[in-house]
């Protein structure tokens, strides 16, 4: 069976993105990118996943560091020393951690992208944000307008106050409402913004033929 590139993201909103910022970055050809509902089935599938392929398969993984990126990176990072990858580091690489199989082990190349940006706390729609257009009057009357919200009226969590940034930056756009994919090919998101240009070259890095 011809090898694969596999991409596991959490849910339909990860695979949006990454199809039409590949599709609009000239990124890399994906066999599949898998959605999850959600980084806690995600990451129980690591393992099985990791284990379920055939010989030259790439595996990535894209996951949202949420509030505490060490531990999210140390739960995938335990993982793959059980599985015996070598020189897995302690912390992820800025640009995108990328690791070879070990030897003589049935295992793919395997690289984790840890939303926003491997350093910081957050989802995927802080990386987003960096999408926006830099010096937007008009997103910044989104934050002031979400910030603006009478304290006993808020109805969201602290961590998804960045998605309720973009789905407003969004909704006040000439054709509001679009989709996350939809709203980059659009440019509503920006898809030359320099932080996709190191998320595209991680997945063609990895992904290399």
């Amino acid at each position: 069976m011809a090898a694969k590139k596999i991409l596991m993201v959490e849910g339909k909103d990860d695979r949006y993105v990454l199809m039409h910022l590949c599709g609009n970055r000239n990124g890399p050809y994906l066999d599949e990118i898998e959605p999850y509902e959600g980084v806690n089935q995600l990451l129980e599938s690591i393992h099985v996943r990791l284990k379920a392929i055939n010989d030259g398969d790439i595996v990535g993984i894209v996951v949202d560091a949420d509030l505490a990126m060490s531990s999210r990176w140390k739960s995938i990072r335990d993982q793959l020393i059980n599985l015996e990858y070598e020189n897995v580091p302690e912390i992820p690489a800025p640009d995108g951690t990328i690791l070879d199989p070990p030897t003589d082990k049935l295992l793919p190349r395997v690289g984790i992208w840890i939303m926003p940006n491997n350093m910081d706390n957050g989802i995927l729609e802080d990386f987003l944000k960096f999408l926006v257009p830099d010096n937007s009057l008009l997103f910044e009357h989104v934050k002031s307008s979400v910030e603006g919200i009478p304290e006993n009226e808020i109805k969201f969590r602290a961590l998804d106050q960045s998605k309720v940034l973009i789905h407003t930056w969004l909704a006040w756009q000439e054709k509001p409402g679009l989709p996350y994919g939809l709203a980059i090919t659009a440019k509503f998101l920006d898809p030359d913004a320099p932080q996709v240009d190191i998320l595209v070259e991680w997945l063609n890095r990895l992904f290399v033929n």
